[in-house]
């Protein structure tokens, strides 16, 4: 396929330069889209049917047989070779079950090591003599060591998770899902299915994932190139909203949460338009040797009738003219002349026109709308009353105003703030689809940036409530996809664990009734039996010793020492240090996560004990197998094994107690095979022993 896609001679059917150019183009885009992938097999499985499929064979006739794949391979003649795992032929794969076998007489299972084929395992779902097993070569694929980039999951969707993945893409989904459940890999896989059901429409229009940093972008990158998508766009919201200013600032938390609450976007909407003023004069057009005159009511009456539109302001300030315009060619007809449209738009050019619509509609710049709102405390306590409080006005006002937009240093929540006004003034383009990971962790005002975005078309929203880590944190999903736009979406939820080991996700889980009461608990389906070690490191005086060792369970007087000392740190460091060691001796990638102000002092360990470490997002290497990763980063990464550096210390890195527990959640569910949890002082108390 790739070999014919390469001897295509362009210059025989294009008539032009540019259409040669064009056809170029989307033959390179189609051999990158063929290439070999490393230890990435064409096919992963094979379906048996009772029956021809889309037909009927006689009674005692072999039905179809399909390979099931990453990608549609034809032979030399166009015939299949193996099914794109999209179609619909390819649905039982991930579907039949002995209890409904969509008429599949055998699924086929292949197993790859390094890839070359090494095993395969096969289910007769119409057979009632043969008893239901757990898929051996599933469990394998599951549990294969995660060394470097997240790979796809294709050859083990869940049959709830296939629902998600083919859902219509007319309608958003929302997708609840704790650690492990994968939902990230499922909206991944969404996107790709859609572009494989609608291809020409999302070629139109776009595609977007969206997720929380550059960490987890470069994490994520390699899923759907695998699948033979490459032109799928990925950013932050950050980066999303950023293009029109230079962040170089940051907000105290309550500025924050106060610029990210919804009600900013009236205070916009009211300060924009404090900017559209009536007229006090008539508006006089002089064309040769006539004058025609517009008296100022009838101004007033249009701007109006403009306001009480509600258009755009942009699009609005761009109709007056016209409108003025108009009025004066009803007076011409009036008086016998027979003007056309472009004697209409020559008057809207009229010099008169344009000076009156300037002093009534003037332009207004977003950038110097959100600066005035956040400098001037007149201008905003206008635009603001009845929706901020006085002391919510003084918290998000700057103490010191910038002199100039230059010497402004935008936070994040300006950046939104000035894309929410320069959406008030021009309208965001729609993309066809947006996929939202971890977004939980959002605004009410990103929830708006996002929802521009994807205004006309739909949305995959995935996040875990548990997870919220953001002092605005989104409370329900049923408020974020308000705040979206996307208030009809589907709400899913997913409690099947494949990735955290039972014994783990029952120990980060004793956090839920502190951080998100009545959120159900991950049912883990991978039984680990000594995956998780909780172990308390007490000074005994001489550095880099190790103090009392003790597993789950054993801790006493709270989990701990009463305090952590610089004996204690220099213990715990050099506990790090062991436990680190401990992991890498297994196969598999390495993880330590500490709490942010932590890391300088690990690293400084790490260097002095030889070991070579990674930044998160950074590819594993032979030289390194382990990351040094500061708790802030660690959402949506996840390593075979993990060791967390000081519970208390992650919990106390965060505005306050609940935010602090939902962060230590994040970082206690990022290990696929084990976790070490070393500390000096006590861990939170919902993590004691009874």
């Amino acid at each position: 396929m790739r070999e014919d896609a390469q001897s295509l001679d362009i210059k025989d059917v294009t008539a032009n330069w540019v259409n040669a150019a064009v056809l170029g183009f989307q033959i390179e885009e189609r051999i990158k889209a063929l290439a070999d992938l490393s230890h990435t097999p064409l096919f992963f499985g094979r379906l048996d049917y009772l029956h021809t499929v889309g037909g009927e064979y006689a009674e005692g006739a072999e039905g179809d047989r399909f390979y099931i794949g990453r990608r549609h391979v034809h032979d030399a003649n166009g015939d299949p070779m193996v099914i794109d795992w999209r179609a619909p032929v390819s649905q039982p794969f991930y579907r039949a079950s002995r209890k409904d076998p969509l008429d599949v007489a055998l699924r086929r299972r292949f197993g790859y090591t390094a890839g070359d084929l090494t095993a395969y395992e096969d289910e007769h779902l119409s057979d009632p003599t043969e008893a239901a097993q757990t898929s051996r070569l599933l469990q394998t694929e599951i549990e294969r060591p995660r060394v470097g980039p997240m790979r796809d999951i294709v050859a083990t969707i869940q049959p709830e998770q296939d629902e998600i993945v083919r859902s219509d893409l007319s309608g958003s989904v929302c997708v609840q899902g704790g650690p492990g459940t994968g939902k990230t890999a499922v909206g991944l896989h969404r996107v790709a299915y859609l572009l494989y059901a609608h291809r020409e429409r999302l070629a139109r229009t776009g595609t977007l994932v969206i997720g929380p940093n550059a960490s987890f972008l470069h994490y994520i990158e390699q899923v759907l190139p695998a699948l033979g998508e490459l032109d799928v766009r990925q950013s932050t919201v950050d980066a999303l909203v950023g293009g029109a200013v230079d962040v170089r600032g940051t907000d105290e938390a309550a500025a924050a949460v106060i610029k990210g609450d919804a009600r900013m976007a009236e205070v916009l909407r009211r300060a924009l338009r404090s900017h559209v003023s009536m007229p006090t004069e008539p508006v006089v057009v002089v064309r040769g040797s006539r004058r025609w005159r517009v008296p100022a009511y009838e101004v007033e009456e249009l701007v109006t009738q403009l306001l009480a539109r509600d258009m755009r302001y942009g699009a609005a300030h761009d109709a007056l003219p016209q409108r003025i315009a108009h009025a004066v060619l009803v007076r011409m007809e009036e008086a016998g002349e027979a003007p056309d449209d472009r004697v209409q738009d020559a008057v809207a050019r009229n010099p008169a026109v344009k000076a009156a619509v300037k002093a009534v509609w003037p332009l207004v710049d977003p950038a110097k709308l959100v600066l005035r709102l956040l400098s001037d405390p007149e201008f905003l306590a206008a635009h603001a009353e009845g929706l901020l409080t006085e002391d919510e006005q003084r918290t998000i006002l700057w103490a010191k105003p910038a002199r100039s937009l230059r010497s402004v240093k935008w936070s994040p929540a300006d950046a939104v703030l000035i894309d929410e006004a320069g959406d008030l003034i021009a309208r965001t383009h729609s993309l066809g689809h947006v996929v939202l990971d971890e977004a939980q962790d959002l605004s009410p005002m990103q929830y708006r940036a996002v929802g521009r975005r994807c205004s006309t078309g739909s949305a995959t929203v995935l996040g875990d409530l548990a997870q919220g880590t953001t002092p605005w944190a989104t409370g329900s999903w049923a408020e974020a996809l308000r705040h979206l736009g996307k208030s009809e979406a589907v709400v899913e939820e997913l409690t099947a664990g494949f990735r955290v080991p039972r014994e783990v996700i029952a120990y980060a889980s004793l956090l839920l009734p502190a951080i998100s009461p009545g959120l159900a608990e991950v049912e883990s389906v991978r039984e680990s039996p000594g995956s998780l070690s909780v172990r308390s490191v007490r000074s005994v005086g001489s550095v880099g010793s190790v103090g009392s060792v003790r597993s789950v369970g054993e801790a006493d007087d709270g989990g701990g020492a009463a305090g952590s000392g610089a004996g204690d740190l220099a213990d715990l460091d050099a506990a790090v240090v062991v436990a680190c060691v401990e992991s890498l001796e297994h196969e598999g990638s390495t993880g330590l996560i500490a709490a942010d102000a932590r890391i300088p002092a690990l690293a400084a360990a790490l260097d002095a004990a030889g070991l070579a470490y990674l930044s998160p997002g950074e590819e594993t290497t032979a030289e390194s197998r382990l990351t040094l990763v500061p708790a802030s980063l660690a959402k949506g990464l996840e390593y075979d094994y993990v060791v967390l550096d000081e519970p208390a210390a992650v919990v106390a890195g965060e505005p306050d107690e609940r935010t602090g527990l939902r962060r230590l959640y994040v970082a206690l569910t990022r290990a696929v095979s084990g976790l070490i949890v070393l500390h000096a002082a006590p861990v939170p108390e919902a993590l004691r022993p009874v």
